[in-house]
């Protein structure tokens, strides 16, 4: 095995700055049109701070908005002139924000349409059942979930348990080719499924970077049911 750690590239792949702040917001269920802004910032920064930990390369556009946040921050710390919107610094991020999510809710009606014909959990089949029940839904996963659920893996394992960032047993293509394995047998496997219990968190690392890797190749597609929470890899 070589020395150079694995780098997963974001690039057309993955959501973009505005995917992490809309992210950011339905998870800690604010009012668009009253962001905390000192809040979103600092939890911002951490992601990109995290992703940078585990050598994800994202583009520069993150770094703007990061940019952009601080700045809204600092302004927002400045003496209120008037009680006009249009002194509310948080004004220049409201309107675009809203206008990226009118074109996300649209595409999303869109996809959605094939997701719920080949990514559902069906019932036993009954003559007269020709939908999918609501309990059933999966929604598409991104990035974003995906590191909030893999922080969780993390919170579980051992405390003392030191992250090692260097050349593992097993490497990321080889893990890929095991989870390969395991969904030409299966179909579809959950998330939590492909981190064992007892596995070091290298080996934890290695399985991520694998689930990016393979996102990104179009080998698997992520979704998660309405439900229960679950996310689950299905293999294409």
């Amino acid at each position: 095995m070589t020395d150079t750690p694995y780098q997963v590239t974001l690039e057309n792949i993955f959501e973009g700055p505005m995917d992490l702040l809309v992210h950011l917001i339905k998870k800690n269920e604010l009012n668009i049109y009253d962001i905390p802004v000192a809040l979103v910032t600092r939890q911002y920064i951490e992601y990109l701070e995290w992703m940078q930990l585990m050598n994800i390369d994202y583009a520069g556009d993150f770094l703007v908005m990061a940019s952009t946040l601080t700045q809204i921050k600092s302004r927002m710390l400045l003496p209120v002139q008037s009680e006009d919107d249009e002194d509310d610094p948080r004004q220049e991020l409201i309107k675009p924000l809203m206008e990226y999510l009118q074109l996300k809710s649209a595409a999303g009606q869109l996809a959605e349409r094939t997701l719920l014909g080949d990514d559902t959990f069906i019932r036993s089949a009954q003559p007269d059942e020709h939908l999918v029940a609501d309990e059933d839904r999966m929604i598409q996963v991104g990035l974003f979930e995906l590191i909030d659920a893999f922080q969780k893996i993390l919170d579980n394992l051992p405390s003392d348990q030191l992250v090692e960032f260097t050349p593992d047993r097993v490497s990321v293509k080889e893990r890929i080719t095991e989870i390969v394995d395991i969904l030409e047998g299966q179909g579809s496997v959950t998330f939590g499924e492909l981190f064992a219990q007892d596995a070091a968190k290298s080996e934890v690392i290695v399985t991520f970077l694998a689930i990016l890797e393979m996102v990104k190749l179009s080998l698997v597609r992520v979704a998660q049911h309405v439900q229960t929470g679950i996310i689950r890899l299905f293999y294409l």
